[in-house]
């Protein structure tokens, strides 16, 4: 049986800047050939930075020639059989200047090989000379399933074999996973811009983070599940699991969702994408309505869209009142081209680089003052309304259009090596209500991570309607009705946003498997939401399994404008769907809650030396959570604002609240009593996240908790402690069986 290679190995160690290519060698490959038995010397040998000569360039009048190093050439039995390059964790290696290198080190005269590969730390592909796409694609840490896989193309004994797997699928074998044991993941550093896939093609209202997408999915899934995205938005989901060899369906009320995620993630030919672009450029420029006549002219003949009604908080009434003349003209005209390709991949390739275009070439389209005009963004995505700019830019249409599709070919690029077209049938992308998932079987899903609507923050279907309109995209009066949004345009109540939640939560609890999970990412300062989820959740059947902080990367613009009403970050609650499921112990507070919030908020200041807002928020939440009085709270206390700014100092500067300058913390809870109100706490999310707390690590996580007032001696803590804990083995806790918490017991 194989023995786990990265078995100890901190994958999050990647973040650090400090981890460069050097350490990628020494730390991620030199165990993997290891465990495909090459040595430095012998039959099956390593010859590492061999130099290789460039056979066609030369520098200088005395020709001096340019030499190469390949990282790892290898030689099975005198012969080379493949070669390798290393790169550090933030370079691309599916596609590009790295992976042309590899190419042009497998062809070079001197080696000569069939097969070359490449390795950043995070991911592992192999290529085969003759062939555009990947014939072995994953992640690092997910090696263990993909060994057998690795030994049948790289190890010394395929390449003695007399098939050297020119024709060779590989062996998918079934993988294991104990769902059961499943450890919550920790908080993770966002990477947006690190993918092209997500990166620059079209923009969309909400986006979660693609590298904490893809590590919850690889935390609570193996290869060939089933994932499942009911609000699936901007992709994020269904690209993540195929990128991991995992199924997916994504579905989304809105027809843009929809149509950007297809139109993404659909196999095409480059070449033939190229060709049929500068087929239409040429086009384009040879007809171009410049003149007032031409563009008159050209308003009579292309279509736009027309009479379309926005929601009325927008600056105009109709989608064309967004456009100057000249706009509806040129894009019309070039719409009207892209629209006679008969490719249907194609053309809706080019639709979607055009309707990226259409972001900026219109008049809510605001340039950025510090990075140009190129850098800004529509009214609709910065500020969630259609808001008139006060000036207007005047942007190339053509050279617009020309670098969105540059983007979406890198995209597609980099997909390539797992989505393509043998993989493609692995995922569902359609128009779907999540309040009714009757597409999708009883208990066929295998996990289910989704980013809902946070309550009156977006109204998706109004917003879209400039991008909808330009597509042709049909979004009907019951798609209004079904929307899971507060507000928007027929005025929903808070009410009926938490209806159309609850439908979703339970069509969720029906399509997915026993004994596998849901992670539901929600941001928002009202508890009586969060309260909302976590009980429908309970009631449909699920058991909450703890809830994980979450950065969603630098701050919005929505954020820095509003910093108490917009929260930067989010948490992600996670769920089981088990057969006999437990409730979430409520915890008898016995004292005022208002005592209790101040606490917390003191605490988090206290150990940050200062908090955020998000910050407060997320202990709150989760405290709330974990001792069961989210309820009280989501009554008393809707917004914490008011709370905040009359006992605490805001520091703009920092974005952190603090204690009031002259005073102290307050102490009006016993010691005794806020002990036990942070072990309590600390000890549930422990025991939701399958783990046990050493005595150490107790005093040592729960200790800066009470830094505020006075501090406690170590013995206090393991009196309380010992009242409300039991010991699992020498040194480990758990919360004492035995009914209902009482924090004055």
């Amino acid at each position: 049986m194989h023995t786990p290679i990265f078995k100890d190995f901190d994958f999050d160690i990647l973040n650090n800047f400090e981890f460069e290519e050097s350490s990628v060698r020494e730390e991620i490959i030199n165990p993997i050939i290891k465990g495909l038995h090459y040595k430095a010397f012998g039959r099956n040998r390593i010859i590492r930075e061999k130099a290789v000569t460039h056979p066609f360039i030369q520098i200088g009048s005395g020709k001096r020639e340019i030499t190469n190093y390949p990282d790892y050439v290898f030689e099975v039995n005198g012969k080379y059989t493949w070669v390798l390059d290393a790169k550090e964790p933030n370079q691309d290696i599916k596609s590009g200047k790295n992976k042309e290198q590899a190419y042009f080190y497998a062809i070079h005269p001197e080696i000569r090989v069939d097969y070359y590969g490449l390795c950043n730390g995070r991911e592992f592909v192999l290529y085969h000379i003759s062939k555009d796409e990947p014939v072995l694609y994953f992640h690092i840490n997910e090696i263990d399933n993909y060994w057998h896989d690795i030994k049948q193309f790289l190890s010394p004994d395929a390449f003695v074999q007399a098939e050297i797997l020119e024709n060779y699928k590989p062996v998918v074998k079934e993988t294991t996973i104990d769902y059961d044991t499943i450890i919550l993941p920790k908080e993770i550093e966002v990477r947006k811009q690190a993918a092209k896939r997500h990166f620059g093609v079209h923009g969309y209202f909400t986006k979660q983070a693609w590298n904490v997408v893809q590590h919850y999915i690889t935390n609570f899934t193996k290869r060939g599940d089933l994932v499942l995205d009911p609000f699936g938005g901007g992709g994020s989901t269904v690209i993540e699991s195929l990128m991991l060899n995992r199924k997916a369906i994504h579905i989304d009320l809105n027809p843009l969702s929809v149509f950007i995620t297809k139109s993404l993630i659909t196999p095409v030919s480059i070449q033939e994408l190229n060709d049929t672009f500068e087929n239409i450029k040429k086009q384009y420029l040879g007809k171009i309505p410049i003149t007032e006549n031409e563009i008159r002219a050209a308003l009579k003949i292309y279509p736009y869209p027309k009479g379309i009604k926005l929601s009325k908080d927008a600056d105009v009434e109709t989608i064309e009142e967004l456009f100057t003349d000249k706009q509806l003209a040129q894009l019309g005209f070039l719409k009207y081209l892209i629209m006679k390709v008969k490719d249907e991949n194609i053309r809706n390739s080019l639709l979607l680089s055009f309707s990226s275009t259409i972001t900026k070439i219109n008049k809510t389209y605001h340039a950025s003052s510090s990075r140009g005009d190129n850098a800004g963004n529509a009214a609709a995505f910065a500020y969630y309304r259609y808001r008139i700019a006060k000036e207007g830019v005047d942007l190339d249409l053509m050279n617009s259009f020309e670098g969105k599709l540059k983007k979406l070919i890198a995209a597609k690029q980099e997909m390539s090596v797992a989505i393509n077209s043998q993989t493609i049938d692995n995922a569902e992308v359609y128009k779907g209500d999540a309040t009714n998932l009757d597409k999708i079987k009883a208990e066929s899903i295998d996990y289910i991570y989704t980013d809902p609507p946070y309550g009156s923050k977006i109204a998706y279907l109004d917003l879209s309607a400039m991008w909808n309109g330009w597509l042709d995209l049909d979004v009907t009066e019951e798609d209004f009705k079904k929307e899971a949004i507060e507000g928007g345009s027929l005025k929903k109540t808070s009410n009926e946003y938490g209806d159309l939640l609850k439908l979703s939560i339970n069509e969720c609890f029906r399509v997915l498997k026993y004994n596998r999970w849901m992670s539901f990412v929600f941001a928002h300062k009202d508890p009586k939401y969060w309260h909302l989820i976590v009980q429908t959740a309970e009631k449909a059947g699920f058991e909450y399994a703890g809830a994980v902080k979450q950065s969603n990367g630098q701050s919005s613009f929505k954020k820095r404008q509003n910093p108490f009403s917009v929260l930067s970050g989010q948490l992600i609650i996670n769920f089981r769907k088990v057969k006999t499921p437990q409730s979430i112990q409520r915890t008898n507070l016995g004292t005022e809650v208002y005592e209790i919030i101040i606490e917390t908020i003191e605490s988090v200041i206290a150990e940050n030396d200062g908090a955020t807002l998000e910050q407060i928020n997320d202990r709150l939440i989760m405290s709330g959570l974990e001792l069961g009085f989210l309820d009280i709270l989501s009554k008393e206390y809707k917004d914490l604002t008011p709370i905040l700014t009359n006992n605490f100092d805001y520091h703009k500067e920092t974005e952190t609240f603090h204690i009031l300058e002259n005073r102290k913390f307050k102490t009006n809870i016993p010691l005794d009593l806020r002990i036990r109100y942070f072990l309590l706490s600390y000890l549930k999310r422990k025991e939701n996240q399958n783990q046990f707390p050493t005595t150490d690590d107790i005093i040592l996580d729960v200790m800066p908790l009470l830094k505020n007032g006075i501090t406690p001696e170590n013995q206090t803590i393991l009196k309380v402690l010992e009242r409300i804990g039991e010991k699992i083995d020498d040194n480990r806790w758990k919360i004492r069986k035995g009914g209902q918490q009482h924090l004055f017991d």
